[in-house]
């Protein structure tokens, strides 16, 4: 998928509805499409996060590890959906993990560059920001009702 052809697919998708065509079209420089098949991992807690991704088709599994046992699954994605926040924040290290539960065609953005390019450009930055701190409040919402529908005992609060 060339660029123009990524671009109009953010254009078309409310995925980054808040963003502006222009700074729609730099993400565009930094994004390349990849097939991930089923099973495969996007990336594992405490690794470094380097990326982001948009689901265009398949699903993606969002886990939290445990100590003992399977992975905690906080939230299954799919088509038109961002993954992943950790790239923008330091200390850049995944939170979750990530598996493909079924063949997946995805859009992988740079986050590094991007990440520069938000230091260069503030006004690109805050708006991209903005689209992320929504991203990890759902996120982190969906894990903390997860975690505590798994591991309290019926009838705790």
């Amino acid at each position: 998928m060339d660029q123009e052809k990524i671009l109009d697919y953010l254009v078309s998708h409310s995925i980054f509805k808040e963003l502006t065509t222009e700074h729609l079209k730099i993400l565009t420089q930094y994004a390349q499409e990849k097939v991930i098949a089923e099973g495969e991992s996007l990336f594992k807690q405490d690794d470094n996060a380097e990326h982001f991704f948009v689901v265009r088709e398949g699903s993606i599994t969002i886990e939290v590890p445990s100590i003992y046992g399977p992975p905690l699954e906080v939230q299954t994605i799919g088509p038109d959906e961002v993954l992943g926040w950790s790239w923008l924040i330091a200390p850049y290290t995944w939170a979750f993990e990530a598996t493909a539960s079924s063949e997946s065609q995805v859009l992988v953005f740079d986050g590094k560059e991007i990440l520069s390019r938000c230091e260069k450009q503030p006004e690109f930055g805050y708006a991209l920001m903005k689209q992320f701190a929504g991203l990890m409040s759902q996120r982190l919402a969906q894990a903390r009702i997860k975690m505590m529908e798994s591991w309290a005992p019926a009838g705790w609060a």
